[in-house]
């Protein structure tokens, strides 16, 4: 599964965790314009703060390693930060995040952190959200759908979509189509669709929303791509940290 393919894709990045802040956001950077917020407090799958794994398998501290220096790299392109939210996510700290990253959660969102993101959104923020099939985390787990449901969006059932391998169609996010990572996915209803498995398109599993007020949300339902999983199944060129920089760059305009 999605756990196990990334094995192949170990890459040690090498940097620096500066700045430790006292309300629950610790950023990388300071001299930087945007921050990108992740959200590590609701027990994510696959992401983590690789400064604050002790304990942990080397191997998976490897792969988290690897994941968030090359969105690191994406950020720096986009005169960009990484930090992360490790409490509840209140107004106060989305109030200091430019895009909020919530990836494959697997626990509860309260009702006062679903009331702070809505507003944040509602007032221009922006939101990229992932999640993957039932094996990760299922939709009674997590609450994600109150999220999105807001603003057109809805997470449903396991994608039928079984062959490996996906693609983005030309346009406001991507500005050519791309060739991304798929495997197993979470069917997503509403908003732009943009993301396909090369087996139909019947089944978006990557949509976007522009709200009135500026805000924007992008939504997966597969998160192989945002794991920069490269290669899968003999094929090495998925074009992983490109999706990333255009969704960024669409997010943090």
């Amino acid at each position: 599964m999605l756990l196990d393919l990334i094995n192949s894709q170990i890459f040690i990045s090498i940097f620096l965790l500066l700045n430790v802040s006292a309300n629950g956001i610790f950023a990388q950077s300071s001299s930087l314009k945007s921050r990108i917020c992740m959200d590590i407090a609701h027990n994510p799958k696959f992401w983590n703060d690789p400064s604050d794994m002790k304990g942990v398998d080397q191997n998976q501290v490897n792969r988290v390693t690897y994941m968030t220096g090359q969105l690191m790299e994406n950020a720096a392109e986009l005169n960009a930060e990484l930090a992360y939210i490790k409490g509840e996510i209140s107004a106060g700290q989305l109030a200091n995040c430019d895009l909020l990253f919530i990836h494959i959660p697997s626990a509860q969102f309260s009702s006062k952190e679903v009331e702070s993101i809505t507003d944040y959104l509602q007032k221009g923020g922006a939101m990229f959200l992932v999640m993957d099939e039932d094996y990760w985390a299922t939709l009674e787990q997590t609450n994600v759908n109150d999220l999105i449901t807001p603003f057109g969006i809805q997470y449903g059932s396991d994608s039928p979509d079984t062959l490996s391998g996906g693609y983005t169609k030309a346009g406001l996010i991507t500005n050519e189509p791309l060739k991304i990572t798929y495997h197993g996915g979470r069917i997503v209803n509403g908003g732009t669709p943009f993301c396909f498995n090369n087996q139909t398109e019947a089944y978006s599993f990557g949509t976007f929303a522009e709200l009135k007020n500026g805000g924007k949300i992008i939504v997966m339902g597969d998160g192989m791509v945002s794991l920069y999983m490269t290669s899968w199944n003999g094929v090495n060129d998925y074009q992983c940290s490109t999706f990333m920089h255009d969704i960024f760059t669409w997010l943090l305009e």
